[in-house]
């Protein structure tokens, strides 16, 4: 027998014990406490490609649909297979919600939706089925995506790049569960007020509009400021740039010396001539730059080129038939559409390789690196020369159009990332590239690029 002391206790086997301390807030007492698993079934489905998906046949739903195209629930679904592969998939029953098992956060892991269709329906890997359960369809979808259970499911979840979910660490949650009829009274009572909460969502958003305005003439006023040399007080004793600038050229010396990178034939250096006028020497010319030197800068910093700071490395022209649907097991490819405010995120469309080859390896990105976007879409508002520091400590490889650049002193990486994404830098380069529909840049209009 249970104890009475008003405790909660739960019973497996043939062993009790006390969860007092895993119950997070009080129940009316016709609602129980249990475990999603003891009221329903969890199955995992199985992988169907997307060269595999048809438009027509079966209904099939694979798992980056469910952050892209589903909200709450769905009864149609936009890909279909054909029934040989449909008998071989798991099937799904009205009611039966989904989960996914990966994804590229915490926050968003296990995100759920509830099938309420009548057509035959399947679905594919990542993808976890929760069936046979006692829930009201609704009700379930709304207590699966509720700020509770979302935050069992990150703490339960594992990874950082990639973030995975199991069906055990699922079976395990602990939630408050409802009398049937209450459920329904639930559901009718959100489906009443949420429309209010997305009218009082629009004014917020529009607020917010207004403000996230201010925020980026701010920020460009600032980075102008700052490389400028007018942000921070100027300290007499700081070691003059071109010291460093001296060591910086000793060090990549010593990297073409040992054999770890080559000696590029559009290397290019800065120099004040004896007229007082800048240029710009390159292997095949000496050119006067007075005309790119936009400002004044303070008398210990120098201008340079960009070649001289970095070495740097293309993007491979990966093909659709290197990519594997088996996230789990392969090294993810980061391309243009990867770098979002100014951030490298590895999400639901991303494509992974398993086994690359040596040329791929080639374009390996590690931590620290900077991935610079060489082309953007007309229709796209990032700048043209959007940049991401690469902060993740697992290993991506590069697509094509996206370029590497390594600081060859990590000491300036975060000084390069800031100026690069600077408004002096994106209109220089935006008026160096060529194209219409899409703009491009060109690698020789990157590394000589004038850089304070």
């Amino acid at each position: 027998m249970f104890p009475s002391d008003n405790q909660h206790y739960e019973k497996i086997g043939k062993t009790v014990k006390c969860i007092e301390d895993e119950i997070p807030f009080e129940i009316p007492e016709s609602w129980a406490w249990c475990r999603l698993g003891s009221v329903g079934t969890f199955i995992r489905g199985s992988g169907i490609k997307r060269t595999e998906t048809i438009s027509e046949g079966i209904q099939c739903i694979r798992y980056g649909e469910i952050y892209t195209t589903y909200n709450a629930f769905f009864e149609k679904t936009v890909f279909f297979v054909n029934e040989e592969l449909a008998n071989k998939s798991k099937q799904l029953q009205y009611g039966d919600a989904l989960l996914t098992l990966t994804g590229e956060n915490k926050q968003d892991i296990g995100k759920a939706v509830v099938f309420l269709g009548k057509e035959r329906t399947v679905i594919g890997g990542d993808l976890i089925q929760y069936t046979n359960h006692c829930f009201e369809p609704l009700f379930l979808s709304y207590l699966l995506n509720s700020p509770y259970v979302v935050y069992q499911k990150s703490i339960a979840s594992t990874g950082d790049i990639i973030v995975h979910l199991s069906g055990v660490k699922l079976s395990n949650i602990l939630v408050a569960f409802p009398p049937v009829k209450e459920q329904a009274r639930i559901v009718e009572a959100i489906d009443k007020y949420l429309p209010l909460v997305s009218k009082y969502d629009m004014y917020n958003i529009s607020k917010s509009k207004m403000d996230s305005e201010i925020y980026p003439l701010l920020k460009k006023s600032l980075l102008q400021y700052a490389i400028q040399g007018k942000l921070v007080p100027q300290d007499p004793n700081d070691e003059p740039a071109s010291v460093l600038l001296e060591r910086i050229r000793a060090e990549k010396e010593q990297l073409i010396k040992e054999g770890k990178i080559k000696r590029d034939k559009n290397d290019s250096y800065i120099y004040r001539g004896s007229d007082n006028s800048y240029y710009l020497k390159t292997s095949d010319d000496n050119v006067c730059i007075d005309a790119e030197i936009p400002f004044e800068i303070p008398p210990n910093w120098c201008w340079c080129s960009l070649s001289e700071l970095i070495t740097y490395q293309n993007g491979y022209a990966f093909s659709k038939t290197d990519f594997s649907d088996d996230a789990s097991a392969g090294i993810p490819v980061i391309k243009s559409n990867n770098i979002m405010s100014l951030t490298v995120r590895i999400n639901s469309k991303t494509d992974y390789v398993v086994n690359p080859n040596e040329k791929m390896m080639s374009s390996a990105i590690h931590k620290g690196d900077l991935l610079m976007c060489l082309s953007s879409q007309s229709s796209n508002t990032e700048p043209l020369g959007k940049t991401a520091l690469y902060k993740w400590d697992e290993i991506a490889l590069l697509n094509q159009r996206v370029l590497k650049l390594t600081p060859i002193n990590v000491q300036i990486t975060e000084y390069l990332y800031w100026l690069i994404n600077s408004e002096y830098f994106h209109y220089t380069v935006s008026h160096r590239s060529g194209g219409s529909a899409q703009s491009n840049l060109k690698l020789e209009h990157v590394l000589t690029m004038v850089i304070p």
